[in-house]
């Protein structure tokens, strides 16, 4: 008995830890002092003598195929002291048939593509990653298994590409500038290349990325040959100026001028400081606002390059949310009698950010983020007497992050991260602390990951409120049949929103997961997966169900590389509601009734000058009348590869749904409210691209939802609701946006452009009285008593302090 005992023993640690790895490719290269010239012709001396990469194996469909004869690709790699210098030979038997949509940056559209994937630690934790299209746009991003690619990034570096008789060239200039790696004399790096056939969606890599494993940073090839490299000094200035014109019905034409600069400076090859000095936001992204009837604050994808680029380490743990620095001030106005706010800040102004972070060779990541804003203030006028006031409604803050993360054995991490909001005086100050980890078999087999949470916030004249958070969860994570299971507890004062987002307390949670997925084609699927997912909450005061749901979902690409889905979802429970009654501390809550939802969606191949995107989902609720419907329609149409547009439209009903309206604070009541809430959402973007850097692009969005009330209620503390009658309240609401960009932008030297950018927009907001008539509701927006118009001119220029050095 004892020998298999310790067979099985022997087997199930194995099991854990994994075997050794299969062995990886290898390629050499070679030192160079010749000077290149980026321009997609492989003629400089050093590549005919170069070690190549070949026989580039399939990442999807067909896993581990071996690429064939008629699309063989080939590729070198050479380096200077300055840069990385990689040539790769892309052969098509029908050349005619490649795809090369034009497009803006960072936009895979219809094209083939060839990448080059890098990590100079070797860790098998984080690449870097450069893309070319056939038709020369680049895309660059940061990859982490836990976070996915992220395009947000821009680094700056050189690429050009030519179509030839056989196939077609690109050819890349990488500046050490744009990687990170250790201080080493020998450099031993992870590198991959990627390849792209479009028009049979066809997708390689040099060494295999196997899909029976959840990891792809892990399955990188190696670099050897990087010896004593002298890298130049790492000090870039970007300069900007920005001019603007403002006007709308109320007020003349208004211009204003902006400067400011960006530094980006390599403390060593591994460590990096970026700051932004009188920043700049004027141009970036308008937000898709909604008619928010829910408990919580809506918030927003970041848009800002600075809080984007290159903030893979301090997106651990969920704990930033970077539109808190410069956001709506949060203090309200104290208003005597006869008085009122003349005009109250938008947003916080910025008055300067940094961040610096970088690796050890010993694999410890370190990352600080900081920023400082602007006290604010609001205009009060007595409307009496017309004396006017300023008051305080933001003040001083400081915003701090710090990062400490150490990976180990390639494809494992431990992380120590605090966040710090500091403000001046007497107001609210926050610390939050927390210790991650994420542990992975050798073989990235199985995942146990987890964390510890803590959150201190010091309020003015009361009780500091400290609470925590904690989750464990494990997994399977290769193989056609996966599974995970994990849990979560969150104690009623846990508190991140003054620099994170946390909406829920005072709950714990248990969850799992299974899922199968075909990993190579069959005879009618490309690709096939089928996903089932079990969710349950409660709250940990009364033990009282919050959530509780049942999901599965299939995801099919069939031959012709069309997409298709479909799927359901059911709480055949009750639970209970804590959020939607708005009490300090979550005291009271609302009876939510069984729910049943399915949904599909339908994806037309890209690769067609026409295709579509079909999304319906019907919600079933177990309420008498109480149901909802949602469509979404988005046709697109590829005029030329410079020349394409997409329309995007999509209709929400929710029929009797149930809501918060108001309270008596006196009485302690709390009123809901029976709504029938109707969105309409329609947006077309389009864009011209006159070549690989010049582009000119358009985004519109017109957004209109109205809530119309029929009842009214008063909230029990059991959950349940008294009829108060249809007349109790006057709640309803109308909300009309519309945002219109139109932009020019001319990338006309490496990490240098020109954008101008012409903006229109509107918001309007009705309570009670208004018409609900699609005609009138656009009209309105679109007249030019509500649009406000911004035109705007925005010079970047990006300066190389060695090459002012040389001048």
């Amino acid at each position: 008995m004892k020998p298999k005992i310790g067979f099985i023993f022997l087997f199930l640690l194995l099991s854990f830890y994994g075997l050794a790895q299969a062995p990886k490719k290898t390629l050499r290269t070679k030192f160079s002092d010749e000077k290149f010239t980026i321009d997609g012709v492989l003629d400089e001396k050093a590549w005919a003598t170069a070690d190549t990469a070949t026989d580039f194996v399939m990442i999807e469909p067909d896993n581990g195929k071996l690429e064939e004869p008629t699309r063989k690709s080939v590729v070198k790699v050479v380096y200077s002291n300055e840069a990385l210098y990689v040539g790769a030979i892309m052969y098509d038997s029908q050349p005619e048939t490649i795809l090369r949509e034009l497009t803006i940056r960072d936009d895979f559209a219809t094209a083939d593509h060839f990448g080059v994937i890098l990590n100079g630690f070797n860790d098998g934790q984080q690449d870097f990653r450069f893309f070319v299209s056939a038709a020369g746009v680049q895309q660059d991003c940061v990859y982490t298994d836990a976070s996915g690619e992220d395009f947000s990034w821009d680094a700056i570096w050189e690429s050009d590409v030519k179509i030839t008789d056989f196939g077609w060239v690109a050819e890349f200039k990488i500046p050490y500038a744009a990687l990170r790696f250790p201080p080493n004399a020998k450099q031993t790096w992870g590198i991959n290349f990627y390849r792209e056939v479009k028009t049979i969606r066809f997708q390689y890599t040099w060494n295999l990325i196997d899909n029976k494993i959840g990891t792809e940073a892990n399955q990188a090839g190696i670099l050897e040959g990087i010896e004593n490299i002298k890298t130049p000094t790492r000090l870039f200035f970007i300069p900007y100026s920005s001019f603007y014109l403002n006007t709308n019905n109320t007020q003349k034409t208004n211009g204003e001028l902006k400067g400011g600069m960006d530094i980006k400076y390599g403390i060593n090859d591994a460590f990096t400081l970026d700051a932004i000095l009188i920043p700049d936001f004027g141009q970036t992204k308008f937000d898709n606002v909604v008619l928010n009837l829910g408990p919580f604050e809506q918030t927003f994808n970041e848009n800002r390059p600075f809080f984007t680029e290159g903030t893979e380490m301090f997106s651990k743990g969920d704990l930033l949310y970077s539109r808190r620095i410069g956001g709506t001030p949060i203090l309200q106005e104290n208003l005597g009698p006869n008085e009122e706010v003349v005009e109250r800040p938008v947003a916080v102004n910025l008055y300067n950010a940094m961040k610096v972070s970088g690796r050890t060779d010993k694999g410890l990541g370190v990352g600080i983020l900081n920023a400082l804003t602007q006290r604010m203030f609001s205009d009060i006028r007595n409307t009496v007497t017309g004396e006017t006031r300023k008051e305080l409604v933001e003040p001083l803050t400081n915003y701090n992050l710090m990062v400490l993360d150490q990976r180990f054995r390639k494809n494992s991490s431990v992380s120590l991260i605090n966040t710090n909001v500091t403000r001046e005086g007497h107001f609210r100050d926050a610390n939050v602390t927390a210790l991650l980890f994420d542990l992975n078999t050798r073989e990235n087999t199985f995942n146990l990951s987890g964390d510890y949470k803590i959150s201190t916030i010091k309020r003015p004249e009361a009780r500091d409120l400290t609470g925590y958070n904690t989750s464990l969860f494990f997994g399977e994570t290769s193989g056609n049949y996966r599974f995970g299971i994990g849990g979560q507890y969150v104690s009623t004062f846990f508190d991140i929103n003054d620099l994170g987002v946390n909406f829920q307390t005072h709950y714990h949670s248990l969850y799992a997961n299974a899922s199968y997925r075909i990993l190579n084609p069959t005879k009618r699927f490309n690709t096939f997966s089928l996903f089932v997912n079990g969710y349950s909450e409660f709250d940990n005061r009364t033990g009282r169900v919050q959530q509780f749901n049942l999901r599965y979902n299939v995801n099919i690409v069939d031959k012709k590389n069309d997409y298709y889905g479909f799927g359901m979802s059911a709480r055949p429970v009750k639970v209970y509601d804590f959020y939607e009654a708005r009490t300090e501390f979550d005291t009271r809550f609302l009876t939510l009734p069984e729910t049943f939802n399915v949904f599909a969606y339908i994806s037309t191949n890209y690769n067609r000058p026409f295709a579509i995107d079909f999304n319906p989902s019907f919600t079933y609720l177990n309420e008498e009348g109480r149901r909802s419907y949602y469509v979404q329609l988005a046709p697109r149409y590829r005029f030329s590869n410079k020349f394409s547009m997409v329309w995007d439209y999509s209709y929400g009903f929710q029929n009797n749904n149930i809501g918060y309206t108001g309270q008596n604070d006196v009485l302690g009541d709390i009123y809901m409210g029976r709504r029938d809430v109707t969105t309409h959402t329609l947006s077309i973007t389009g864009k011209y691209s006159i070549n690989h850097n010049i582009t000119i692009n358009l985004t519109t969005r017109y957004y209109w939802s109205y809530a119309l009330y029929n009842r009214y209620y008063s909230l029990n503390s059991d959950g349940s609701l008294t009829n108060l009658g249809a007349d109790a309240f006057d709640a309803d609401q109308n909300f009309n946006t519309w945002n219109c960009d139109l932009n020019f932008s001319w990338w006309f030297a490496p990490g240098s452009q020109i954008n101008i950018l012409y903006r229109n927009n509107a918001f309007l907001f009705d309570r009670s009285d208004f018409n609900i008539d699609t005609r009138s509701n656009f009209g309105r927006v679109l007249s030019a008593n509500s649009l406000d118009h911004i035109l705007s001119v925005s010079v970047r220029y990006f300066v190389d302090y060695n090459s002012l050095r040389k001048k």
